[in-house]
């Protein structure tokens, strides 16, 4: 029954592209989809022996020796673990390498020093314990015995990438990097063969306060981890998202994100990889770790748990409300814009908010008389004319003209609200340092998600996030349930600083109808502001009901030259996003792994 269940699902997926993307566009995506369901290769992700052979000879010019320094706190290892482990970091292909390795196991588990020992080996440090420090305070220990200028935070009972040291050592080279991070995978027995893959976005700083999603391998700059004040017993179990969030506190630092998977993390009973429920204790203290972030930057907010275990919500502080002037374009269809101002006023809690309809040549005398009955029933609704044909960003800019608010909020007249926080969570957003524009969390009627957040690349040109995922599910590696930097989100409900608007000059207005949201995101990006994406504020899209297709004729035309010139405009950097990886599929809007992994590149 659950594959009969299954199967019904794709079709009905197949069909919602075929209506929204033409049938050739879903045949393509439909074929990339059954090629990634085949079984994946074993070893896919192991560097080629022919590249390792070459690594042997490098030696980074920028660390002084060339010297990095793995460190491990060692606690009642199991025996085959250690020694996979141990020959994990022995046949790195760099050469130029310590393994500091701090004992804190009981006189039951003598055999984990004896091992040691019986290596002999120069490039590894060992010393034994005279008690258990904890999580912190053991791999203190061993950090007090690295000479390399660069650590890296490894456990006792995972596994390294032939290649993983030398991958971060060119970063450093290529980069000056003060902290670098890797991919990685997760693995029961055979780590050649891993469960899945985390492939990760480059540095997301609202994404690492709703988790941690930077793990392994993690390296950093020995200066930078003493300035940060070092791995702390108050927060063990969280120790790691403690002292990240630390390091991205730091003035001028320079954070490098390798798209490799360069560690394999064993999934056991006892590892959090299998989930925070194996130690509770974890919660607890990243909740700490958060809160105290917070106030070493001076943010007001507290942290909370999120949607699903090993995610975080920060309920940051309205320290003050702006006016926010709603911007919704209408032609007519006043069922759906009924239906739209209807649940904006009953289901938002944050009440400083002006309505501008920007009325675009209704036909029915039915519009206008419902115009002038909602300016009666609500003072802060103001219907303004747009007498141009229909140009979704000349009339948003026309209508952000005539707006009084410190903030504009892009909504389709389409949209209905799910919560009453929505505009809360977006605004409290839209306060923080440096952002300029905040993305919600919209449903298609049925429940499926229609949009959380856009990723570019997709389909080479942009796509949505976990289109026709169920509401409720909490996505590739959370992803649907965090707050997150993304590159771009849909105009259909876009929330933008008054301050970001004015340096874009608004919205470009030769996209009269696609990607004009693309585009305006970018430019923004590009001006140094973030673009952020919520779960906490969401709403339906009645999608395209006043618009209809564009997958035909004339429209189809013009969408087209649409999307050639969002092309000339931003040209590779579209199949670059930084917020995705290049190990993840171009062809569907379901995170998973591309068939076709990038080239090896040593």
């Amino acid at each position: 029954m659950l594959k009969i269940k299954r199967f019904k699902e794709l079709i009905a997926l197949f069909f919602e592209y075929v209506k929204t993307e033409g049938i050739s566009s879903t045949l393509k995506r439909a074929t990339g989809f059954f090629k990634r369901r085949m079984k994946a290769k074993k070893g896919r992700f192991l560097p080629p022996k022919e590249a390792l052979e070459k690594q042997k000879s490098f030696k980074c010019s920028k660390i002084e020796n060339g010297v990095i320094s793995v460190v491990t706190p060692l606690f009642n290892t199991d025996k085959t673990h250690l020694k996979q482990y141990i020959d994990s970091f022995l046949n790195q292909s760099y050469q130029y390498k310590q393994l500091c390795l701090a004992d804190a196991s009981d006189d039951n588990h003598s055999y984990v020093g004896e091992y040691i020992k019986s290596l002999n080996n120069p490039q590894i440090s060992y010393v034994k314990l005279s008690k258990n420090y904890g999580i912190a305070g053991n791999q203190q220990k061993a950090i007090d015995m690295a000479k390399g200028e660069y650590i890296c935070l490894c456990d006792h009972d995972d596994i390294l990438s032939a290649d993983a040291l030398y991958q971060v050592a060119k970063a450093i080279e290529e980069t000056c990097a003060d902290f670098i991070y890797s991919d990685e995978a997760l693995f029961e027995t055979d780590y050649t063969n891993p469960i899945v893959a985390h492939f990760k976005p480059d540095f997301s700083y609202y994404y690492l306060t709703n988790c941690n999603y930077i793990c392994h391998l993690a390296c950093i700059r020995k200066s930078v981890y003493e300035k940060t004040g070092g791995l702390c017993d108050d927060y063990n179990g969280a120790q790691d998202h403690d002292l990240f969030l630390k390091i991205c506190e730091q003035p001028d630092i320079k954070i490098h994100h390798i798209p490799k998977v360069l560690y394999y993390w064993r999934v056991h009973s006892q590892s959090t990889s299998a989930g925070v429920d194996a130690k509770p204790y974890v919660t607890q203290n990243a909740i700490k770790a958060l809160d105290d972030h917070l106030a070493r930057i001076g943010v007001k907010g507290k942290a909370t748990t999120g949607q699903f275990g090993s995610t975080y919500k920060i309920n940051y502080e309205l320290t003050n409300t702006p006016l926010i002037s709603i911007i919704i374009p209408n032609k007519d269809h006043i069922d759906d814009l009924s239906k739209c101002l209807n649940s904006i006023y009953d289901k938002t809690d944050y009440k400083n908010f002006e309505i501008i309809i920007a009325e675009n040549n209704s036909n029915d005398n039915n519009t206008f008389e419902y115009y002038k009955t909602i300016e009666k029933q609500h003072n802060n609704i103001k219907v303004v004319c747009y007498d141009g044909g229909f140009n979704f960003s000349a009339i948003n800019n026309f209508a952000i003209s005539n707006a009084n608010g410190d903030m504009y909020l892009m909504l389709n007249n389409d949209i209905e609200i799910i919560n009453k926080e929505w505009l809360s969570e977006m605004v409290s957003l839209a306060l923080q340092k440096n952002v300029g524009i905040v993305g919600a969390m919209l449903y298609y009627p049925d429940d499926t998600v229609q949009h959380a957040g856009v990723i570019t690349g997709l389909g080479g040109f942009a796509g949505h996030s976990h289109k026709y995922h169920h509401r409720g599910k909490s996505g590739y590696m959370f992803r649907l349930s965090c707050v997150q930097n993304l590159s771009c989100v849909t105009a259909a409900c876009l929330l933008v600083t008054k301050e970001a608007f004015e340096k874009a000059n608004g919205l470009d207005e030769e996209f009269t109808v696609a990607f004009n949201d693309v585009d305006f995101c970018l430019r923004i990006r590009d001006m140094g502001y973030q673009v952020l994406f919520t779960p906490y504020a969401m709403a339906y899209h009645h999608e395209s009901k006043s618009r209809g297709s564009d997958t035909k004729g004339e429209k189809k035309a013009r969408f087209e030259g649409e999307r050639q010139r969002l092309q000339a405009k931003h040209g590779k950097t579209l199949l670059k996003d930084p917020f995705y990886n290049p190990n993840l599929t171009l062809d569907m809007e379901d995170f998973s792994e591309s068939k076709v992994l990038p080239k090896y590149d040593d």
